[in-house]
């Protein structure tokens, strides 16, 4: 049984007018869903959800619409997790970091060097392994509808360049909530610390962590580049973002709504990883010209230094999942990017 935080119990009843209770808005044919996350307006994937409320529109003849809040109006990634588990938000976008916490299998996405490349990592999600944890999502009260692209996840910090693993010790490292990113940045040797991704830049500014680590655009649009000078292109792990629907409104809508949003949904990802690589691109020249030194790494020493994790893994149900993983080979051609 999932346990709420307080501030989130507050948070739901302050919004109860603004949701209607529910997260989804009923007006004799109409269907709003309100769909609430952490990003920026510039971010590709806030572009890519408002081009799915358009596909959305567009599929169920004006019947359906999605209503977006973002930057964090409604609240953490964790809070808009709960409020979907309640009905009172419709839809969310969160990492697959902080999903271990309410299904653990998630915690693959964590470990460090699981993926080979982005075509394997896409041919995981786009396949059997991939459905299947969004599946799993429904003992949680949660509706996994598909993966968005977040590319590769690298170290920034603010004083002191990583060229090597060894350079992490003695450091303060912000990661998200997940046990998982800790145990990464301890076996590296480093000092883990989660914050949540709204408080950062003043954590950075102050003091309280050395460094981070994200994938390129969120670390020029979150203008962390402005007070971290290294970027090491170290790409530890490749964490999806994924498109959660709240289990309690999903199952009130017809088969033919749920169709419309699943056709939306693919659209949408199509959508999000051709803006994906230009966006990342984008950012590594711009974070470039503002001063950062761009560092890459040799990737190998990283991945030696990680396998005593993979190793104490070995025999565990996420351990199983990675030689799953491993046996997987290319891309499925379905949302290939031609």
């Amino acid at each position: 049984m999932k346990f709420f935080s307080l501030r989130s119990i507050m948070l739901c009843c302050g919004l109860a007018t603004l949701l209607s209770i529910t997260g989804c808005q009923r007006q004799q044919d109409h269907i709003t869903l309100r769909m609430g996350h952490s990003l920026d307006q510039e971010h590709v994937v806030h572009k890519a959800m408002v081009y799915m409320a358009e596909r959305l529109e567009h599929y169920s003849k004006g019947q359906m619409h999605i209503q977006i809040y973002s930057g964090g109006q409604l609240g953490s990634e964790r809070e808009l997790i709960e409020l979907l588990q309640i009905g009172s938000l419709a839809l969310t976008k969160v990492s697959a970091s902080p999903l271990e916490g309410f299904v653990p299998r998630m915690q693959v996405f964590s470990v460090p060097y699981v993926f080979r490349d982005s075509a394997h990592l896409w041919a995981v999600l786009n396949g059997a392994i991939g459905q299947d944890l969004l599946n799993s999502m429904h003992s949680a009260r949660l509706h996994g509808l598909g993966y968005y692209d977040a590319g590769s996840r690298s170290f920034y910090t603010t004083n002191k360049a990583i060229r090597q693993p060894a350079d992490l010790k003695g450091l303060k490292f912000r990661v998200p909530n997940s046990q998982t990113s800790v145990q990464m940045v301890q076996t590296l040797g480093g000092a883990a610390t989660p914050v949540d991704w709204g408080e950062l830049y003043t954590a950075l500014q102050q003091g309280v962590v050395d460094g981070a680590e994200n994938n390129p655009p969120s670390f020029f649009l979150s203008r962390h580049y402005e007070l971290s000078k290294y970027y090491s292109l170290d790409e530890h792990t490749s964490v999806p973002d994924v498109i959660l629907m709240s289990l309690p409104v999903w199952k009130s809508l017809t088969t033919e709504q749920q169709g419309w949003l699943e056709l939306a949904m693919k659209d949408s990802v199509r959508y999000q990883r051709d803006l994906w690589q230009q966006a990342s691109d984008d950012a590594l020249a711009k974070v470039k010209a503002a001063g950062v030194e761009v560092i890459y790494p040799d990737k190998a020493a990283f991945a030696a230094a990680v396998q005593p994790l993979h190793q104490s893994l070995q025999g565990t149900e996420v351990g199983n999942l990675m030689a799953e993983i491993a046996l997987v080979q290319g891309e499925t051609a379905e949302v290939s990017n031609d």
